[in-house]
């Protein structure tokens, strides 16, 4: 109610106040809507901009675009590389580029190998997802300090796809002519995901919706990387100790494994399990040494002969012939391109925003669609899988002095000489120590971990967030947990809108400031005026709440006679509201349902004899209210710019003494 208990209150007529007014403070009439458009606003060429179709404005974009000014803004804009490489600092950033490019080129190689047999292809096809995404990235992305390429989280969602578009055979004992046809078939059936995944992104772009990116939180984001490098080690398992084991698929498949793995155990291979654990122990301090050193020890020892130890095997010299991916596909893998497309936004927009706000440059969302978009669909010509930023060799980029994208064209140099030159180098590499570099390439994601205790601390709900994404992925499947992060993400949004309270104000004495009655009692009410704040979008999930609250601080119909906890004094006699002020600053948006719940109420005001004044309503809540007709109900005066023009006209209305004016700063 108005009367809030224990709220004091302005004096009346023939009362001296003890109310100061605020140092520095003149008097003007209160202003409403409608007189400070005719003051400070363009009131003929307000309603033409309004009333412009979208297509219209839309069209007179793109006309403007055609012009020579217009078609080299857009060239700047699609090309990055012509607004930073004029601007270049050759002496002092050409050095750490091509330092940090040709240190992450040399990791991108057996990273490339090791995440393509993640995918179920070939290892050769890692090399390639390792050099076309990187160049084309190079030309088209904002991120300065982004390195692109082979993603462990998108090689377990592909080859989780090419595993069920294209089994292993039940028999297993395939042919050499068998294996080759088997591997072809899963190469075009990754190609096709990318294609797909490249497709959706461009069209994400032409749609302009690069906000779709604040969808993925960045619990959801952290969470799901995660466990899906807990999926990366336990689908390691069986390589690491040299079982031949099929691929398990779909919901649970982390614990299959695990099943499959300890049943099979006493049949690992001893010299394979040597390997993978030396190769472990030599992996995080010397990593591309240790391949080489693998290499060289399989060769001198022919372990791959003698113990049947699996090898990387012949790398073929060159680049594949350009190939379209089989279109009839499609319609079969969108399911997987649509999440992997999401993933490869999201981490790519998140990584290029951290290190953009650590190096005072800003990212193009909706450019890095296109970038990501044309790298993912080119690159699936040349036979390569799905690809996004990756976390450890774009920390790795900034850590060895990376200042632009022209360190991608050091790391393809990189790239290319192992596929032109020396490719016959891996020949003898162990699958098992690729294994292990699926491993360790997993360790930041585990260390994300580490985060939780201060997540904890900074938001439960966004632990709570962290916590269910993780645990659907680990339990689930990727994909799945995915969905059922960003549904959970979503569900505690719309439900902490539900949970708002509308807050009763009063004047902070000496001020012309209105603040919450809960936060003091020496805040100043007036008997008969209702001044409430309603923090919260008004849309078809608050109608209800909204209306319930309103009723209660108003005295209007069954929901009066509730006693939820008020925000005042609890010592203070309640009388009946004649003037009610909603502060709608916090009401960011309204919907159709919203804006029929303001109308309502005012009808009822209305007949209760209560006068609604609305303050601060933003230019897209006023046009919803009016257009569901607001204004056949309450007049353009009831309408105010602020608070302090609302209470002022309602203490006019009161017939209160004192100025009839409203204070505000100089």
């Amino acid at each position: 109610m108005s009367g809030l208990p224990g709220a004091r209150t302005c004096p009346g007529p023939g009362e001296a106040s003890d109310l100061k007014s605020p140092l520095g403070a003149k008097f003007r009439e209160p202003l409403t809507e409608t007189r400070f458009q005719q003051l400070f606003g363009d009131v003929e060429q307000e309603p033409e901009l309004l009333a412009e179709p979208r297509w219209s404005r839309l069209w007179r974009w793109r006309a403007s675009a055609c012009s020579g000014p217009g078609a080299w803004r857009l060239l700047l804009a699609r090309l990055p590389p012509l607004r930073w490489l004029p601007h270049y600092r050759w002496r002092a950033w050409l050095l750490g580029d091509a330092v940090a490019g040709l240190t992450v080129g040399i990791v991108h190689v057996p990273q490339g190998m090791a995440f393509a047999l993640l995918t179920s292809v070939p290892p050769v096809f890692g090399l390639y997802t390792s050099f076309f995404p990187v160049l084309i990235y190079a030309l088209l992305g904002t991120g300065r300090h982004l390195s692109t390429g082979t993603f462990a989280v998108l090689s377990l969602m592909t080859g989780s796809a090419v595993e069920r578009l294209v089994p292993e055979p039940l028999s297993g004992n395939l042919s050499g002519i068998e294996r080759e046809q088997l591997d072809a078939q899963r190469v075009g059936a990754a190609a096709a995901v990318a294609f797909g995944s490249g497709a959706l992104m461009l069209g994400m772009f032409a749609l302009q919706l690069g906000v779709l990116a604040t969808f993925l939180s960045e619990p959801v984001v952290k969470a799901l990387t995660s466990g899906a490098a807990l999926h990366v080690l336990v689908s390691q398992l069986p390589s690491l100790l040299g079982v031949p084991l099929p691929r398990q698929i779909g919901c649970f498949s982390l614990f299959k494994t695990l099943a499959a793995v300890l049943t099979a155990l006493p049949r690992s291979s001893p010299a394979e399990l040597t390997i993978s654990a030396l190769s472990l122990a030599l992996l995080v301090p010397v990593k591309e040494l240790n391949v080489l050193l693998a290499s060289v020890l399989c060769f001198t020892s022919s372990l791959d002969t003698r113990y049947n130890v699996q090898i990387v095997g012949l790398l073929p010299g060159g680049f594949p012939q350009p190939l379209l991916p089989s279109l009839a596909e499609l319609p079969r893998i969108l399911a997987d391109s649509l999440p992997m497309a999401l993933v490869t936004f999201a981490v790519s927009a998140s990584l290029a925003s951290i290190y953009a706000d650590k190096y005072s440059y800003t990212i193009d969302s909706n450019q890095e669609l296109l970038a990501h978009g044309v790298s993912n669909l080119v690159s699936s010509l040349f036979s390569c899988f799905p690809n996004s930023a990756t976390l450890a060799t774009t920390s790795l980029l900034v850590d060895a002095g990376g200042n632009t994208q022209l360190a991608g064209l050091f790391s393809c140099m990189v790239v290319l000489s192992v596929l032109l030159w020396l490719g016959p180098l891996f020949y003898y590499l162990p699958k098992a120590v690729l294994a292990c570099i699926n491993i360790s390439s997993m360790r930041q994601m585990f260390f994300q971990m580490r985060e939780l205790p201060q997540l904890w601390r900074i938001s439960r709900v966004d632990f709570a967030v962290w916590t269910v994404t993780w645990v659907a992925v680990v339990t689930l499947s990727v994909d799945l947990g995915l969905a059922v992060g960003v549904v959970f993400s979503m569900m505690t949004v719309v439900c902490r809108t539900q949970r708002v309270q509308c807050l009763a104000l009063g004047l902070a004495e000496g001020t012309e400031l209105y603040r919450p009655l809960r936060e003091s009692h020496k805040l100043l009410q007036v008997p008969g005026l209702c001044i409430l704040s309603y923090p919260a979008p008004l849309y078809f999930g608050t109608r209800g709440q909204f209306r319930r609250v309103l009723e209660w601080h108003l005295g209007l119909g069954e929901g009066s006679k509730e006693a939820p906890k008020t925000d005042g004094p609890p010592d203070a006699a309640a009388e009946p509201v004649r003037v009610v002020v909603l502060d709608c600053s916090g009401v960011t948006f309204a919907d159709a349902a919203g804006a029929r719940e303001v109308v309502q109420l005012a009808s009822r005001c209305r007949d209760a004899g209560i006068h609604l004044l609305l303050a601060q309503c933003n230019a897209s809540v006023l046009g919803t209210l009016t257009q569901a007709g607001l204004l056949d109900r309450v007049t353009p005066e009831q309408l105010f710019v602020s608070v302090q023009d609302a209470a002022a006209h309602a203490l006019e209305r009161l017939e209160l003494s004192g100025p009839k004016t409203c204070t505000v700063w100089v």
